[in-house]
This record gives structure tokens, C-alpha cells and sequence, in this order.
């Protein structure tokens, strides 16, 4: 009997469950199981802890959009309280992020605010048509050299909006590219302003100090804070107050902008890009979020709360919102428990704009765009290029290397567009040259083949003969990045964790960086629960890029076995 499915049939549910349990947010799970005085003391302080960190965060972020910062804040309020109250991610904490940086600040330089209002509305549709059709699960066909290319390019186009504000150069409308903006910035060279070189780089280095000494500082608060004071005392330095006068403290009533199909018509491409960004990002937030903690997401849940936290923040005058992983990975090391986190940051930042929104007038723009090239320089993701460069087939560091190009210079939907065919183009070639069977040393291609001329291996294993704490799972097709998912469900089909887990492989022909990545997160998370996986009957090109991957049979808590009997012969052993 085939041991997958045998495990797969005695661990399955006697019946589904029904179809909207799919769409139950987590904070009503979390209550449900029971939530008391402590759990909430722990989201309180989590809460608190990540509104200092996106307070100036969400300034920053609306500034460099091209818009005011208290859009920022509202964003940061309204995509908070409504992404963790109807989200599927328990810890997500939603708000402005560095993704939407270049759609916003392009829609609003081509069509006004009014068009960014409306293109944020269509793209919260399309989230929720897109959850409600289950499309959350389509991330994984995402190829990781994409995301890693197009997110370093958006690094690269932050830190080249900031640096106007960075050197107080004096130019009245920022140009929207990349190249436009250096030949502006050299144009204006001769405004170079002292004092504003002096305040950005002492946050940067206030930043930087405080992440090494004490890691635990809100060092962007810190850093935003001794400038302000700075400017309140005299400094001689463009502020938040000079350049975008009296702040509202308030969140504004819903309004809807004007629609005409003409309208609808022009915005339909960037909205797709807001809705792309808008679900990519906020389901890679929930699975950072699941590595760190164990917990599982309901991606098609988050989909929908996201395309009702994108609704809501538009109408009150917001910017797109999404899941922000820093963030995130704040509240959870805060001690978050529960979605209960995101709402009180949200109220926290509420309370700040009632109360202390006079403050930011005096805040220097320098300081701020400080705080951005920090998060540009976080965002660049440049350990993974390191990483896929030095180890990725050819074909993948090609693909990394266009979607980042393409991000800078051309548009971020043409780069994404482009990295995800070439993508599919390269693994369909893969397959092609994996689909192959040798004899006397050379290669010949074969349509099919009859079973009984098959030598008899022992495929099939009767689950008796298996030694106590013994698990086996038999893995068939190639191990990309759509199919890397399936080891993590894997180990959720098992009521309990086993001594030894043998992943029999002989019957995967094609493995790419992202089945690897997927892989090594296996072993490591066997590893943390005290299992050891040993892999059986590794195929050449698999083996190969493993090893280039750094995945060999020295790793901690793994194996790989010859065959079978060789695996069972180490259980035994261990």
C-alpha cells in the first residue's frame, strides 16, 4: 500500500467543512479559544510597542508618495484596525509600506489624488473577488528571484526619492523616474544645503547607533524626536510644518471621488498593481509571520480583509494598505498573542492625531528621509541576491537581475509581468531537458514506458514494517516554486511529530532554488521539533543544485540515503 496515501486517508476529515469557515477571521478564532487578562496585557504593550515604530514610519512613507503625512496616519489607523479585525493572519500589522511608494507617488503625479482615491476603491474590489475565488493560494507561483528583483529595485527608487530631502536640495516637483530624478538632482547641486546634510546624517547615525547598542530602542522615533527638537530650538531646516503647513489631527468623513468610465478606464493598470502589491505582500507578512510562530494563515480571509481595509482607508482620504512585515515581526517579538495587537496600534496612533499632531510640524524632512533610506536599505533584500547570484542556475540569476532593471527603469507591473513568463519559460525548459532516461551512458527520450519492464523496487511498504517513530512520505514531480508548499502541508497532515521522517524523492526529476528554500525550511523545521529527515533516491539535477544550495548530508537534521532500505537502515541506527 502507497504510504503517502495511506497517511493522507487515515489523517483526513470525515467531512469538509464548509466553505465560508475559509473566510472566519482570526480575531474571532482567537476569542473563541478562550482569551484572558495576560494575553491582553501582552497585546497592549505589542501594540504600543509597533505604533512608536510606524509613527514616523507612516509620515515618511506618505511624504515620499508625494502627498501630506497626516495620509500617512490615517492609513496606519484605518488599514490597522480594519486589516487585524477581519484579517485571516493573526499577527499581521497593516498599514502603509515601502511597496506602494512608487505606484502612489506615479498615479498621483498622472491623475491627482482624487485618481489614486479610485484606483485604491478598484483595487480593494479586486482583492475581494480575488479572495472570494480563492486566489490567495496563487502566491506560491510567485518565483522567488521576482520578488526579490522587483522589491530591491523598489529599494533603489525609494532612496533616490529621498535624496532631495537628504541634501536639502531646493526643487520645486520631484520627477517621477529614476534617471530623471539624478539629472534633477545634479541640475540643482549648487542649493546643497549644510544643515540639512548635518540633520540627516546624524539620524542615520543616531539610527544605526541605537540598533547596535541597544536594539530594542525605538531608534526611529528616537532619531525623528531629537531633530524635532533640534528645529523647535532654531535649527535652520525645511520641517513638515514649512512645507505642508498645519497638520489635521483628525480623521477625515468618507467621500467618493468622481467616476466615469473614462476614468475607470486609465486607472484599471495601476490598480492592478495596487491590488498585486496590495495581496503579495500581505500574504508574504502572514507566512514570515507563521515561520516565526508556527500559527497557519487563511490567505483568502486576508485577501478580503485587505480589499475592505484598501476600501476604507481610501474613502477617509488614506493611501493603500497592506500587511508590512517589519512591522509584523516588531509585534510578534513585542510578545503579540492575537489580531487584538493591530487594533490597539491603531488606537495608539488614533491618540497621537488627537492629541500630539501639532508636534510633527516641527519634525525635519531630512530626518525623515533618513528614516526611509534605512527602509530602502532593509527592503533591498541584497543577503537573498547575495545568496541566488552565487548559487541560482543562470537562468534564475537572469531573471533576478531583469525584474530588478525593469523595476527601476521602466515600470514595476512591465517587471513583474516580464520575471514571472521568463520565469515559466525557463522551467518549462527545465522539465523538458529533466524528462530523459540513460542507457549504456547515453541519454535517450522516451514517451512512455511499460510498468513490468520496470525493475521491482519497493515502492510500496506495508506501514507494520516501519520502526517505531518512523514517518515516510513518497514525493513525486518536480519541486518548484508551485509546488514547494506541499512539504510544509506535509507536516501538517501529521497528528504528531516522529522521530524520523523519510522523504522518498526518487520520483523528482526537477528542483529549483525556491523547492530548495522550501526544503531547507523543512529540515529546519523538523529540526526544531527533534526530527531528523532523511531524503531517499536524490536524482542528479536535483542532488546538484542542493548541494550548490548549500543542502548536503551535513546538514543539521538531514540525511540523504541511497535508497530506501539504506533510510531505514539509519532510523533503525538513530
Amino acid at each position: 500500500m502507497n504510504t503517502a496515501a495511506s497517511d493522507a486517508a487515515t489523517t483526513a476529515p470525515a467531512a469538509a467543512a464548509p466553505a465560508w469557515h475559509l473566510f472566519v477571521p482570526k480575531l474571532y478564532t482567537v476569542l473563541r479559544q478562550g482569551y484572558g487578562l495576560a494575553a491582553l496585557r501582552a497585546d497592549i504593550l505589542a501594540g504600543l510597542t509597533v505604533a512608536i515604530v510606524a509613527l514616523p514610519l507612516a509620515m515618511a512613507l506618505a511624504i515620499a508618495s508625494g502627498t501630506t503625512p497626516d495620509k500617512g496616519l490615517v492609513t496606519a489607523v484605518v488599514g490597522g484596525l480594519f486589516g487585524s479585525a477581519l484579517g485571516g493572519a493573526r499577527f499581521n500589522i497593516s498599514g502603509p509600506t515601502g511597496a506602494f511608494v512608487v505606484v502612489v507617488f506615479g498615479v498621483i503625479e498622472r491623475h491627482g489624488y482624487d485618481g489614486l482615491v479610485l484606483a485604491t476603491l478598484m483595487a480593494a474590489a479586486m482583492l475581494v473577488a480575488a479572495g472570494l475565488f480563492r486566489l490567495g493560494t496563487w502566491i506560491k507561483y510567485i518565483p522567488e528571484p521576482v520578488v526579490v528583483g522587483f522589491t530591491a529595485g523598489i529599494a533603489v527608487i525609494i532612496f533616490s526619492s529621498q535624496v532631495r530631502d537628504l541634501l536639502g536640495l531646493e526643487i520645486a516637483a520631484l520627477p517621477g523616474g529614476v534617471a530623471a530624478q539624478w539629472q534633477a538632482f545634479w541640475q540643482a547641486r549648487a542649493s546643497l544645503s549644510p544643515t540639512a546634510i548635518a540633520v540627516s546624517a546624524g539620524a542615520l547615525a543616531l539610527i544605526l547607533g541605537l540598533r547596535r547598542l541597544a536594539p530594542r530602542a525605538p531608534g526611529f522615533l528616537v532619531a525623528v524626536l531629537a531633530a524635532g527638537i533640534a528645529a523647535y530650538a532654531g535649527l535652520p531646516v525645511e520641517t513638515i510644518g514649512s512645507r505642508f503647513g498645519e497638520v489635521p489631527g483628525a480623521i477625515p468623513a468618507p467621500s467618493i471621488p468622481a467616476v466615469t468610465l473614462e476614468r475607470l478606464g486609465a486607472l484599471i493598470s495601476p490598480a492592478f498593481t495596487i491590488a498585486f502589491l496590495a495581496g503579495l505582500e500581505s500574504l508574504l507578512c502572514a507566512m514570515v509571520a507563521d515561520g516565526m510562530t508556527g500559527r497557519r494563515h487563511r490567505s483568502n480571509c486576508e485577501l478580503v480583509a485587505q480589499g475592505i481595509a484598501n476600501a476604507a482607508s481610501a474613502l477617509v482620504g488614506g493611501l493603500p494598505v497592506t500587511g508590512a512585515i517589519a512591522r509584523t515581526a516588531t509585534a510578534i517579538r513585542a510578545g503579540a498573542r492575537s489580531p487584538l495587537t493591530g487594533i490597539f496600534h491603531a488606537l495608539f496612533l488614533l491618540a497621537f492625531m488627537q492629541v500630539a499632531m501639532p508636534l510633527a510640524a516641527y519634525v525635519p524632512l531630512a530626518a525623515l528621509a533618513a528614516v526611509l533610506v534605512v527602509v530602502a536599505w532593509n527592503m533591498s533584500e541584497r543577503h537573498k541576491i547575495r545568496h541566488i547570484m552565487a548559487t541560482a542556475p543562470v537562468g534564475e540569476r537572469l531573471v533576478l537581475a531583469l525584474t530588478f532593471a525593469l523595476t527601476v527603469l521602466v515600470d514595476l507591473t512591465v517587471a513583474i509581468e516580464v520575471g514571472v513568463v521568463v520565469s515559466a519559460i525557463l522551467f518549462m525548459h527545465g522539465m523538458a531537458e529533466a524528462v530523459s532516461l540513460s542507457r549504456d551512458g547515453a541519454a535517450i527520450l522516451v514517451a512512455d514506458q511499460d510498468d513490468f519492464a520496470r525493475p521491482r523496487e519497493d515502492r510500496y511498504v506495508q506501514r507494520d514494517a516501519l520502526p517505531p517513530g518512523v514517518e515516510v512520505f513518497q514525493l513525486r514531480g518536480p519541486l518548484f516554486f508551485g509546488a514547494a508548499g506541499r512539504l510544509a502541508d506535509a507536516l501538517d497532515m501529521l497528528p504528531e511529530r516522529p522521530r524520523v521522517f523519510i522523504l522518498r524523492m526518487r520520483e523528482v526529476p526537477f528542483i529549483d532554488t525556491t523547492g530548495v528554500a522550501a526544503l531547507a525550511d523543512f529540515v529546519r523545521r523538523n529540526r526544531a521539533q527533534g526530527t531528523t529527515v532523511i531524503a531517499t533516491g536524490v536524482q542528479p539535477q536535483p542532488l546538484a543544485v542542493m548541494r550548490r544550495m548549500g543542502l548536503t548530508g551535513e546538514t543539521a537534521g538531514f540525511a540523504i540515503a541511497r535508497d530506501f532500505a539504506a533510510a531505514l537502515e539509519i532510523a533503525r541506527a538513530g
